[in-house]
């Protein structure tokens, strides 16, 4: 991935290559939809908003004509800049201005909060349109003999209770984990050791804190009887916390001196039991806010130092 970033910063044209590529395989693997905005996200970090956005227009206008040439239609390449490039590009300009993780990680929920907005502006009802987008899964469990009708049914509608807010909270993460991406190269570029100090360092504001906890309370206790927008904002905001939950542990474990395998065993389950390991990191972030981990774990160390 180093290859990659320098690759990305020898000038306008290999950049724009490295962003293009990436969105329009994305359409087959959409995880290469983050290499693809932490292109445009490294470029803004290192050379400023203008080249950024130039960036980003050549990759607009490269991917139209890809996208023309294989698909016959531009949309995608629309898709690509509204939903891909300029959210990196403005994070990107945030992060640079600001060198503050956790502004940009705090500012980044606008673009969740946005998509929320329109889905229940566009759609009126998510959840019924959901239902119908979902309704072939349903038939293909029922024409194979793996559900009842009844069955099948039940779990359209509990998986259409979620999908907004799981989209909005993908959306969320894909921008994070794309500008953490760009920052770790410009880090390994430019400032080795860099990322990960300012990463160890994020906090979430607690005013943050103070709003969430009632959505989440609302939409654990309620489950799908909650209101729609209660759901959104809860799963929207789960990343978030999930975030800082990793910050904790990254700094808790180089505070506390423990053995690297700590971490590669975190990682491990969360890739082996997502759930309840991303339900736990969670709390541990959530926690955070009034406990401060990190702090007392200074405390304690510091006369030692």
């Amino acid at each position: 991935m180093r290859t990659l970033a320098h690759f990305v910063m020898r000038g306008r044209s290999q950049a724009a290559m490295a962003a293009t590529v990436p969105a329009v395989l994305a359409l087959l693997l959409p995880m290469l939809g983050i290499v693809s905005s932490a292109v445009v996200a490294l470029v803004t970090l290192r050379a400023g908003a203008r080249d950024g956005l130039i960036v980003s227009a050549i990759s607009s206008i490269a991917s139209s004509l890809l996208t023309y040439l294989l698909l016959g239609t531009l949309k995608p390449a629309l898709g690509f800049l509204l939903v891909l490039w300029l959210p990196a590009w403005a994070l990107g300009i945030l992060l640079r201005r600001s060198r503050s993780l956790s502004l940009m990680v705090q500012t980044a929920l606008g673009f969740g909060l946005l998509l929320v907005a329109l889905l229940h502006l566009a759609l009126g009802d998510p959840q019924a349109q959901w239902v119908q987008i979902l309704q072939p899964l349903a038939e293909g469990l029922v024409q194979s003999n793996l559900m009842e009708p009844a069955e099948s049914q039940g779990l359209v509608q509990s998986m259409a209770n979620w999908m907004t807010g799981f989209l909005a909270a993908g959306f969320y993460l894909q921008l994070l984990l794309a500008v953490f991406l760009a920052r770790i190269w410009q880090a390994q570029l430019y400032n080795p050791g860099g990322f990960m100090a300012e990463f160890q360092g994020l906090r979430v504001h607690g005013s943050i804190a103070l709003m969430v906890l009632p959505l989440f309370a609302m939409a654990w206790l309620q489950g799908a009887m909650a209101p729609a927008l209660v759901r959104d904002l809860a799963l929207l905001l789960a990343p978030l916390w999930l975030v800082q939950g990793m910050a904790v542990a990254h700094g808790a474990a180089l505070q506390a001196r423990l053995h690297p395998g700590w971490l590669v065993t975190l990682y491990a389950l969360l890739l082996i039991a997502p759930a309840p390991a991303m339900t736990l990191v969670i709390l541990v972030g959530l926690v955070d806010v009034p406990v401060d981990f990190r702090a007392r774990l200074s405390l304690k160390s510091g006369p030692e130092q």
